[in-house]
């Protein structure tokens, strides 16, 4: 799928197993420490974990905010770009709602 439609540029950003579960799981808790959010998903491995991540921070959807202390403390919690799609998401939730049983 190309990237230079809207449609394919959108895929790009929240495509994949995991990267709407994170922001739609962010949006609840923001902001969120790595492991917490992690712990909430569940089934994930780190590598993909930290991957989808890395993705989302990449494509605007998500702030990573450290803190210099000891422990390392690291925060995340979703960018204005990534609110605009909670509507969206609230929206698959409607239709999961009134098609999960038919």
């Amino acid at each position: 799928m190309s990237q230079d439609t809207p449609f394919g540029y959108t895929m790009s950003v929240i495509g994949g197993k995991w990267k709407m579960v994170i922001i739609y799981l962010s949006a609840e808790n923001q902001p969120v420490r790595f492991n917490d959010l992690k712990r909430q998903i569940g089934a994930i491995t780190f590598k993909i974990w930290s991957s989808q991540l890395k993705e989302l921070e990449a494509d605007g959807l998500v702030k990573r905010k450290e803190y210099p202390q000891v422990p390392p403390k690291v925060e995340y919690s979703l960018t204005d770009k990534a609110e605009t799609l909670l509507p969206v998401l609230e929206a698959l939730c409607e239709w999961g709602i009134k098609n999960q049983n038919n």
